[in-house]
């Protein structure tokens, strides 16, 4: 897929400029190309600027309600299968390509980024379960749910290893990049069907009310506390890189002060963008270390 396509600097006009336009070609932030311009159709799409004001009160409202619910019966409706059953139905039918592409790459950064932590620390050894969908039927195989699993598990693994061996996380003297990836992921076209009109944000806080009510109680709210280790996995980085200019990027922090689950759904988009600046910023330190 090509949605760098969308976006030609020789149609700029000065009289009447595409902010649009700007932020895909502004370079100040890294970013990869093809996932920029994914992000920024779906940002400028008119379904969400006319849907998004609508749903997003609505599924807050839903929040409420089921939050209300579980109190009563915490774990009556729970099923992780027909969850994403439903999350592979709804990104199939209604969901845009450009918003597809962004959710199934997010799953390969994920796992790059856990990989070359666990690849650059000295002396532990991480069972790792990376993820790596190439087609919508993989959301079947509870690959949210998955996600955050690997998450949790990987701070809990490697913290324990280090507090055993009494150290923290330095910068080695070579650094390995090799679990980064300098290219295209392997995921599938998606289709553009009459349907497929809603923009990744929309999805994101549509789907929201969906995973509280069909995932327990723990299982969501470690979903939603998840977006706050961004921070934690900066750290990582950084301390592995012995830069700290990207932790300036991330906008979910202080994990252990927990945030209403209101919000979810924007912070998992803000989520979503650190994690693709950090993969972005590792492959270019790669590409850097290539050329001396």
């Amino acid at each position: 897929m090509q949605f760098t396509a969308s976006f030609d600097p020789s149609r700029h006009d000065k009289r009447d400029p595409d902010p649009w336009l700007a932020l895909y070609l502004d370079r100040s932030i890294r970013l990869d190309d093809e996932a920029k311009a994914a992000m920024l159709l779906s940002m400028r799409s008119k379904p969400r600027q006319f849907m998004l004001p609508i749903l997003r009160p609505l599924a807050r409202l839903a929040m409420i309600f089921i939050q209300l619910v579980k109190t009563l019966v915490p774990n009556r409706f729970t099923s992780s299968p027909l969850l994403h059953r439903l999350i592979y139905w709804g990104l199939k039918y209604f969901v845009t390509p450009e918003a597809n592409f962004i959710i199934l790459r997010h799953f390969h950064i994920g796992s790059e980024i856990l990989a070359f932590i666990a690849g650059n620390i000295r002396g532990v050894k991480m069972d790792m379960n990376p993820l790596r969908p190439e087609r919508l039927e993989d959301v079947l195989d509870d690959l949210f749910l998955k996600h955050d699993l690997n998450l949790f598990n990987f701070v809990i693994q490697l913290s324990e290893q280090l507090r055993a061996q009494d150290r923290d996380i330095e910068a080695p003297a070579h650094i390995n990049f090799d679990a980064i990836t300098d290219g295209p992921f392997p995921i599938e076209d998606f289709p553009r069907r009459w349907t497929n009109v809603i923009d990744v944000q929309t999805a994101i806080e549509l789907y929201t009310p969906l995973y509280q009510l069909f995932l327990t109680d723990n299982d969501f709210w470690r979903a939603a506390n998840s977006l706050q280790l961004d921070e934690t996995i900066g750290v990582y980085v950084a301390r592995i890189l012995n830069n700290s200019s990207q932790l300036g990027l991330i906008n979910n922090k202080h994990p252990m002060v927990p945030l209403s689950t209101l919000a979810a759904g924007f912070r998992l988009l803000l989520h979503g963008l650190a994690a693709e600046t950090l993969h972005a910023t590792l492959r270019e330190f790669k590409r850097k270390q290539k050329v001396g």
